[in-house]
């Protein structure tokens, strides 16, 4: 999906140019990285609003069309109204064809409900992670990872090495783990699944 985003430069900083900004209904924001200098923008809240309801905004490169030039730029930071709905800051990274990005992909769950352990054993499915941080040029980002669970049974995981990645993407992860993604555990919940990893642990 392609998002596209207008910008203007701002050019008044600080608590009450951003307050102001805010009344006008815009949201103040900043893009950085690359070769050229960090830039404070403005940008309609209302668009920018509907955007961030979308799961792929936040997982997508964007054309962001400052002053009428365009950049491709990721989603990297906002803040938010602690109750309303109301974006106070939004921030951007520059990003460059050639070059490898990190970016946290959300995970699609499938197949839940034919899973063995749903199915004919009652048990639930438990997502550890709803996203994960993978390593792509921009041009191979996806927009979400999608996760087969229909093979999994009662106390089966499946880890961040078994899933199934788009031609150019890998997992970012720290030397030596491999965490859980998705199990399914028995009718008591976690705290059964936890219960038989600690017998298992003391067995060995």
């Amino acid at each position: 999906m392609n998002f596209e985003l207008i910008a203007q430069t701002r050019t008044l900083q600080g608590t009450g140019a951003s307050r102001r900004l805010r009344r006008a209904a815009k949201v103040p924001g900043i893009v950085y990285g690359g070769a050229a200098a960090p830039q404070a923008i403005e940008v309609d809240h209302n668009d920018l609003l509907l955007k961030l309801k979308k799961e792929a905004f936040h997982a997508s490169i964007i054309d962001l069309v400052v002053d009428g030039k365009k950049q491709q730029v990721l989603l990297r930071d906002t803040q938010v109204h602690a109750y309303k709905p109301l974006v106070l800051h939004v921030d951007f990274q520059r990003v460059d064809a050639t070059h490898e990005i990190h970016v946290k992909v959300p995970l699609h769950f499938v197949n839940e409900e034919i899973a063995p352990g749903v199915k004919l054993n009652g048990g639930l499915v438990n997502h550890v992670m709803t996203e994960i941080d993978v390593q792509c040029l921009p041009k191979d980002l996806p927009e979400f990872i999608e996760v087969d669970v229909s093979a999994l049974n009662v106390g089966e995981n499946i880890n961040a090495s078994q899933l199934v990645l788009p031609k150019g993407v890998t997992v970012v992860s720290h030397t030596g783990e491999d965490p859980v993604v998705v199990g399914i555990v028995g009718k008591g919940g976690a705290a059964e699944s936890d219960e038989a990893a600690a017998g298992e642990a003391a067995a060995e």
